[in-house]
């Protein structure tokens, strides 16, 4: 039966170094698309002699839709089926999705004036049946924590459409706001997403025969950061005064910062992997907290905050997802390569490259194109290191 894999016969010899386009499980197709997304994206707009307003947001708003979206898909895609012991999508589902999902990217190329309205009917494609799928399955096998995840699949789905609206529209200021509910959306999906890749890894880093689960984490800890965040959606719907939106981020961004004390679990912290999970909670908690102190009056711009939190915080969580998963799901064990280890601090890095002027820091000149290609270089590493496992085509007996 096909795997949904390209064959290598009959590609020839010139095909042996070649990435076949695999459709067997979602990690394994979206996984390299929202590397490439990532690696990719940032490049035309740090390298154009005088981007634009516009021009900028619209760039950042198609990389982070881009790359977390690709992530989302390629982790609910692959964990969810396993959750319910049911059968994962595959090769023609799995397809479609990317076809939708790489629509939505070609707008970065053409700019928001000749592509929001096909990029806004793509993306809202993906989100749309991505969101069904969850909820039937949920429905299906009674998988009630499938709906944490269709509640936030579901305020994304509302963010990027307003996004796309409003850059269609020329109303740069809703796309503005519309692209920092965005990030925010994407922050408390990826919350949960964390907490469950997080309790995994660190149970096999404690135990690796896998035989305990030592590490149980309090539920309420669990839910904390998203259901805060949620409420710091709300506070920016409602329209709530600055004042007060600015203390509903910081709460939520300490919510991130309290899920730091998981890492604290004795020597085994060190580990790679449980690393990487707190370094996402410290950028996302950070940059959140400044954002809201920025609304209380702060000399920095919120923007600032956001984007720590969203290069560093959302950008360190897509990363951490995409090594942890990958890694597990092609037969290794916790621990990771070089290259891949370089690839976390190039990415935090770039994060505070990004914002390090707007607090008054001295960095090395021209420090926005340097946090352009540490983050592409990032990307790129874990492109490079992780290859060699997402080109087999047999993975029989993986766990």
């Amino acid at each position: 039966m096909s795997r949904g894999f390209w064959s290598r016969a009959s590609l020839g010899s010139l095909a042996r170094d070649a990435w076949p386009v695999p459709a067997d499980e979602g990690f394994h197709l979206f996984f390299p698309l929202g590397a490439l997304c990532a690696a990719l994206l940032p490049l035309p707009l740090f390298l154009a002699p005088a981007p634009t307003v516009a021009s900028s947001l619209w760039h950042m708003d198609q990389m982070l839709v881009g790359l977390c979206g690709a992530a989302l898909i390629g982790f609910l895609t692959t964990a969810a089926p396993r959750w319910t012991n049911t059968e994962p999508p595959r090769g023609r589902t799995l397809h479609l999705l990317a076809a939708l999902w790489g629509i939505g990217r070609i707008g970065a190329l053409f700019g928001p004036d000749g592509f929001a309205v096909v990029g806004a009917i793509a993306d809202a494609g993906w989100i749309a049946a991505l969101l069904v799928y969850l909820v039937r399955l949920a429905q299906r096998q009674r998988g009630g924590h499938l709906l944490g995840f269709s509640f936030w699949v579901a305020v994304l789905f509302g963010c990027v459409l307003a996004s796309h609206i409003g850059f269609a529209s020329g109303a740069l200021e809703q796309a503005r706001r519309a692209f920092e509910l965005t990030g925010l959306a994407f922050l408390g999906g990826f919350a949960l997403v964390l907490g469950r890749v997080a309790t995994r890894v660190t149970n096999l880093v404690l135990d690796p025969s896998g035989a305990t689960s030592p590490f149980r984490p309090h539920p309420g800890r669990l839910h904390l950061a998203p259901g805060l965040t949620a409420v710091a959606i709300s506070g920016e719907l409602a329209g709530l005064s600055p004042a007060v939106s600015g203390f509903l981020l910081m709460a939520a961004g300490a919510a991130f910062m309290d899920r730091v004390g998981e890492a604290f679990i004795g020597r085994a912290a060190v580990q790679t992997e449980i690393l990487m999970l707190a370094g996402a909670s410290v950028f996302a908690g950070a940059g959140l907290i400044l954002a809201g102190c920025a609304r209380l009056g702060a000399s920095w711009s919120d923007i600032s905050g956001f984007a720590l939190a969203f290069m560093g915080g959302l950008g360190g969580s897509v990363y951490a997802v995409f090594s942890i998963v990958t890694r597990l799901r092609t037969g290794g064990a916790p621990g990771q390569t070089r290259s891949i280890r370089f690839g976390a601090l190039a990415l935090y890095a770039a994060a505070v490259l990004r914002v390090a002027p707007d607090f008054g820091v001295a960095a090395p000149d021209p420090s926005q194109p340097l946090s352009a290609f540490l983050w592409t270089g990032a990307f790129l590493a874990w492109l490079c290191g992780f290859r060699p496992a997402l080109v087999r085509i047999e993975r029989e007996g993986v766990e």
